[in-house]
């Protein structure tokens, strides 16, 4: 059923309901006020049951003590005895002045309640007053014993009422749900528009209703949405395109040391008389360069476990830094390199993996020993504020190309090994210490300047990182 029907229907329901139940109200009404009726007091002490011939025999007590009034009226219109409530203006009174209380006395919306009997025999009125407490009138009154001549007029004139009702109420209801319907449909149109727009892969389609009602909060909340699918999907492509390339790269890196293995162990096989100890070294070098490989990408997908927690306990950076770069010390002097540290005497507590936070630093130290020449100085400093532990790790060596500054913590980024005397990393040192870096909810940066120098800058905080921020 079209949106426009079903609302023309429901209008018709709930006017005929709200009818229905308006004429239920009335017939209530009549009832509650037929019982209520027999229970007013001025229907206890009426006018007729009250009389009697010497009018100074009526017991009048009883409405006094209702909060009632009693006047006897002669035949000269003379108020000849009062008690309680007086409503007439004076004693003596105009034939005029009680005439218009008699047809007045019968007004519906009069605040008083008079019953009024004459006596024949002694000729004067009886008038019971009592205060209309709440009025509610509403009859509807037929003849059964004498045919009126205007009955079918009247009868028509109520069909014809009823039936300008209906009609009124039909056209009513049906331009009342067309205009309802329009309201509805129209923003329904344009959202469902936008909902086959993304189901078909347009992931930037947008609804604008420019409501602010329900409609409004819909339009942005449907519009948030979108947002999020749409970077949900870009994230996933990107993923995607990531995953391909990541198997592209292994395959690529993983190609030549295995072809080296499998050239040289075929030579020895065919020939087993020759010296094959110069093959043998090859196959073995080659066969640490896949092994390498290998684990540097067991690591790093390890790191990007959802599964993988880090375990965090608080450390004395400083003296961690101190032990660490001992360890170097006969590295920096067997290549021939100069050294500098900056490490505070202080203890500086922060939160760490020391097994992570170690293998990161190994990373870059050793990146800075294989790419660089004799005579390079490394300079190390460890410093800190409030929130925040700084580890700078920099050199002035050969620095890295512009070219792959942008992408160099990428993983299988790695500089050409033609440039460095045939030095040739995993590529994946960096990408995994960027985010041993970030499991720890710090952050890593590099500036370099080719043939100048680099420096690797590492934030840590002080502080225990959020679970969410541990997990990888």
């Amino acid at each position: 059923m079209k949106m426009k029907t079903r609302f023309l229907v429901n209008y018709i329901l709930v006017f005929f309901i709200t009818s229905i139940i308006a004429i239920l109200a009335l017939i209530l009404l009549s009832v509650v006020s037929g019982f209520i009726e027999d229970t007013l007091v001025k229907n206890q002490y009426d006018a007729t049951s009250m009389m009697k011939d010497d009018y100074r025999d009526i017991q009048v007590q009883d409405v006094i003590y209702h909060n009632g009034g009693v006047q006897i009226i002669d035949e000269d219109y003379k108020i000849i005895f009062t008690e309680g409530i007086n409503n007439f203006p004076r004693a003596q009174l105009t034939v005029s002045e009680f005439t218009h209380f008699l047809t007045s006395s019968q007004a519906i919306s009069r605040e008083y309640s008079y019953s009024i009997a004459y006596n024949e025999k002694e000729k004067f009125w009886l008038i019971i007053t009592f205060p209309t407490s709440l009025r509610f009138d509403f009859a509807m009154t037929h003849n059964s014993n004498y045919a009126s001549s205007d009955t079918v007029i009247v009868v028509g004139t109520i069909i014809l009422g009823i039936t300008v009702y209906l009609l009124l109420l039909a056209s009513s209801s049906q331009i009342y749900s067309k205009i309802m319907a329009r309201s509805f449909s129209i923003p329904m149109e344009k959202l469902q528009k936008s909902v086959n727009l993304i189901k078909e892969g347009r992931y930037e389609a947008r609804v604008s209703l420019n409501l602010k009602h329900e409609f409004g909060d819909l339009e942005q909340a449907f519009n948030r949405m979108a947002e999020t699918i749409e970077i949900e999907m870009a994230l996933r492509k990107k993923s995607e395109h990531l995953r391909k390339q990541l198997i592209l790269d292994i395959a690529h890196d993983l190609k030549n040391p295995l072809a080296v293995i499998t050239g040289y162990t075929e030579y020895c096989i065919e020939h087993p008389s020759e010296d094959s100890r110069q093959y043998l070294v090859m196959i073995r070098r080659n066969a640490y360069r896949a092994s390498a490989l290998l684990t540097g990408l067991f690591e790093l997908t390890k790191l990007d476990s959802p599964d993988f927690k880090l375990n965090l306990e608080p450390v004395d950076f400083s003296e961690f830094l101190r032990v660490k770069l001992a360890e170097y010390m006969d590295d920096f002097i067997f290549e021939g390199f100069d050294y500098e540290f900056d490490i505070p005497t202080h203890a500086i507590k922060v939160p760490l993996d020391t097994n992570e936070i170690e293998r990161a630093i190994d990373n870059l130290i050793n990146n800075a020993l294989k790419y660089n020449d004799k005579g390079t100085k490394i300079h190390i400093e460890l410093k800190e504020d409030e929130e925040n532990a700084y580890l700078l790790i920099s050199d002035n060596g050969i620095g890295i190309p512009d070219d792959l500054q942008e992408d160099i913590f990428k993983p299988f980024v790695k500089v050409d090994a033609s440039r460095q005397s045939g030095v040739e990393g995993s590529g994946l040192g960096l990408a995994i210490t960027m985010k041993i870096i970030q499991l720890h909810n710090g952050t890593i940066t590099m500036e370099s300047k080719h043939h100048i120098g680099s420096i690797f800058s590492i934030a840590l905080p002080k502080t225990t990182p959020k679970p969410s921020m541990v997990v990888g």
